[in-house]
């Protein structure tokens, strides 16, 4: 069995008893992604954003590049266990304010869907909290239904578009 490598993105915006305000849990968080099984290849600076939905606490983001021979439904699993130790509980209210959250954005073995996991990311191609930080380690890995590479799609998200006539 080979090595996968996966793009990971990264997200907080509550503070954590022992790591701190948000950009600090992302850092323990990275410790977290180079630990066992799991090697941290690269890491993004941190970047704030705003929320999405109702919270209206800034995120910190970034984004991981990591190496497992885990299959993408064992890492998801991985990743959760990660995130519940940080004190994440997954209540079913999507964008409330989290501790910890990781998302797998992209794996070098294309797509991948199962019951839980989509993989490219669903919305990953309309936010700049993750392809910014992503096109800083990444740039170049495509994104493998539309093609174009992670520089390309934050060109496209970034780039004015001319006003409708």
């Amino acid at each position: 069995m080979g090595k996968h490598r996966y793009l990971v993105a990264l997200g907080s915006n509550m503070r954590h008893h022992r790591h701190g305000c948000p950009r600090k849990v992302l850092g323990a968080a990275l410790k977290a992604l180079d630990h066992g099984k799991l090697e941290l290849l690269a890491a993004s600076p941190v970047i704030e954003s705003a929320p999405l939905g109702p919270s209206r606490r800034r995120y910190a983001n970034a984004v991981a590049l990591v190496r497992s021979k885990r299959e993408p439904d064992e890492l998801l699993h991985k990743l959760q266990k990660i995130e519940h130790k940080f004190g994440r509980r997954r209540m079913g209210k999507p964008w409330s304010a989290r501790v910890l959250d990781l998302d797998i954005v992209l794996w070098n073995g294309g797509a991948y869907g199962a019951d839980d996991l989509v993989i490219p990311h669903p919305a990953f191609r309309e936010r700049r909290f993750v392809l910014d930080p992503a096109a800083k380690i990444a740039g170049r890995w495509r994104d493998p239904l539309t093609g174009f590479s992670i520089g390309q799609l934050r060109a496209r998200l970034t780039k004015p578009r001319m006003a409708p006539r």
